[in-house]
């Protein structure tokens, strides 16, 4: 294995790689499903350009690394993402040097961290129509229009640097790549399927964490809910905020349910997605506030049981933070179904019908479902 490209040293790209000084810095910030990939092209990019800087992950709120990037006076950060209200950086590039932020990953992937990353969404966005067909031809692009990182970036550099000549090389480790890999599978026969017996199926209790057994009094269900704008507000709509936080120790029974009134504009969907009513939501105390009810309601040895991420990050993003041990109901439901899943309300529906309301708004009937998985996961892990 190269250790530089990390492939195989008889597909090793590393010959044809240039390397490009830029005034631009570009931060790719790479979805973990797409680190393995051993035809992705970031890493392919983040060698050619050395004011690069590569990280890997999905959430990232707490990075120093990436605030530090982005906080960069000089160079101030816009992202590299299509979408409503996305200027043409083609046609209209921001003017001196910038910091580019560039989403690594399918495109399914990508959705996720912009969704997930509310300073990712704040920042100005750029996107671009490609003006040649890709030459990724190992890998299927969801749309003719698409392209792999490495050329995005050949695109985008060359008129953020107003030289797009140099950067055409850029394709030159693209195609010894793209080259390579196909004359490997062109000598290589198709191998001949293997008849593997299949494996006993474990019983699903095994693939649920010890916490629904050893520490049950510690789990407390917890949903948020958003203030937020849609994307098609473009960027220059408020961030999301926090406007209710429920939470519900299974164990006791005991409910928290708490409203915080929006401290930016009030989105005209928020009533509808948090089904609360507007006055409801103006009247609602203060984020401080909500906060301090929580900790007072949490205790140290709390196990916060939500559906993925999103509920901890609003938090963040609302400038509080919910204190306990976290645990993703999304990423234990998906390893016990060992398929994709569809939403939390689909989930909750296989296990039993759906269960009366928590608190008030989408909120409580949310709240309700994970109690409802927490009840019946603990009953599975609890079995002989």
């Amino acid at each position: 294995m190269c250790g530089r490209c990390r492939r195989p040293t008889s597909v090793c790209y590393c010959d044809a790689l240039p390397r490009i000084e830029t005034r631009t810095r570009v931060v790719i910030l790479q979805h973990p499903r797409e680190r393995d990939m051993p035809i992705g092209t970031a890493r392919m990019a983040s060698l050619c350009l050395p004011q690069a800087a590569l990280h890997v992950g999905v959430r990232w709120a707490d990075s120093a690394p990436l605030a530090r990037a982005l906080g960069d006076p000089a160079r101030p950060p816009i992202l590299l993402y299509p979408g409503p209200g996305a200027r043409d950086i083609l046609r209209d590039p921001p003017a001196g040097p910038v910091t580019l932020v560039v989403v690594d990953g399918t495109w399914s992937q990508a959705k996720t961290v912009v969704r997930d990353n509310p300073l990712l969404q704040a920042l100005p966005r750029y996107a671009f129509a490609t003006p040649e067909p890709s030459q990724y031809r190992i890998r299927k692009e969801p749309r003719a229009e698409y392209v792999s990182t490495i050329e995005a970036l050949m695109h985008v550099l060359g008129v953020l640097e107003g030289d797009p000549a140099p950067f055409r090389s850029l394709l030159d480790p693209l195609r010894a790549m793209v080259d390579a890999q196909l004359a490997c599978q062109a000598r290589s026969p198709r191998r001949r399927e293997r008849h593997v017996r299949p494996r006993p199926p474990r019983p699903a209790g095994h693939r649920l964490p010890e916490v629904f057994t050893g520490r049950f009094d510690d789990l407390v269900c917890v949903v948020a809910e958003a203030n937020a704008w849609p994307y098609r507000a473009g960027e220059a709509s408020p961030p999301e905020e926090l406007v209710h936080l429920a939470a519900h120790r299974v164990a006791t029974g005991e409910t928290f349910d708490v409203i915080a009134a929006p401290a930016r504009p009030l989105s005209p969907s928020t009533t509808f997605h948090s089904e609360l009513p507007e006055p409801a939501l103006r009247g609602g105390v203060a984020h401080a506030e909500l906060f301090a009810r929580f900790a007072g309601f949490s205790r140290p040895d709390d196990v916060l049981c939500s559906w993925g991420h999103y509920s901890h990050d609003l938090a963040l993003a609302s400038d509080g933070a919910l204190p306990g041990e976290r645990l993703d109901l999304r990423a234990g439901a998906r390893r016990m179904v060992q398929r994709r899943l569809g939403s939390l309300e689909a989930y909750a529906a296989s296990l039993a019908p759906s269960p009366p309301p928590l608190t008030a708004g989408r909120a409580g009937r949310r709240l309700a479902m994970l109690v409802q998985i927490v009840r019946a996961w603990h009953a599975l892990a609890s079995a002989p």
